[in-house]
């Protein structure tokens, strides 16, 4: 049986992403993407924990309006925020299932003053990177974390890990779904 999974993005990076950590979760399972362009309802470029993270969640709901039938969704939204001066990027992922969310950020990292100068100016981090590192679209690539770690982490390892996080209440559902604790004889 293959599962679908409606990423809400038509980004490759995301799809892939997506992909990656359902089969890394669930290795005996076949998993088909069905990449969806849907609004997030925040900004094109968030800048704080709570709109990234309201991004992805109006994601896969935005992309189980569009496709009730499908057996999951998920919605990955990069976003900065400002933290001890310096900006910090991160994503937020949000699975959901019919029964069941899951959800969990990335891990972060600081951009350099150039780029950073450019986000906070209005420019969304994708083009600040484009434009300071003389580069073509390239969060459909390794994004800037593929950019500044000369490719030794790209976009998609760094949101497949927080896929991967985002789908443990999925894969543990007794333990999630359960209120009840669970006490050892």
């Amino acid at each position: 049986m293959k599962y679908t999974v409606v990423v809400a993005s038509k980004n490759p990076v995301k799809v892939q992403a997506a992909l990656d950590g359902f089969d890394r979760m669930f290795p005996d399972r076949e998993f088909v993407a069905q990449p969806l362009s849907v609004p997030s309802g925040v900004a094109d470029q968030p800048v704080s924990e709570q709109e990234t993270l309201q991004g992805a969640l109006n994601r896969v709901q935005n992309a189980r309006h569009v496709q009730p039938e499908a057996d999951f969704w998920i919605g990955i939204e990069g976003g900065v925020a400002e933290e001890y001066g310096q900006l910090a990027a991160f994503a937020w992922v949000v699975v959901q299932d019919r029964e069941q969310l899951g959800k969990a950020r990335s891990g972060t990292f600081y951009l350099p003053p150039a780029v950073q100068q450019l986000v906070q100016q209005g420019i969304e981090l994708g083009k600040a990177n484009d434009m300071i590192f003389n580069h073509e679209n390239s969060k459909q690539k390794g994004g800037a974390i593929g950019i500044l770690s000369n490719n030794a982490l790209s976009r998609r390892e760094l949101y497949e890990q927080a896929v991967v996080l985002a789908l443990v209440p999925i894969k543990n559902k007794t333990l999630y779904l359960n209120p009840e604790p669970h006490t050892q004889v």
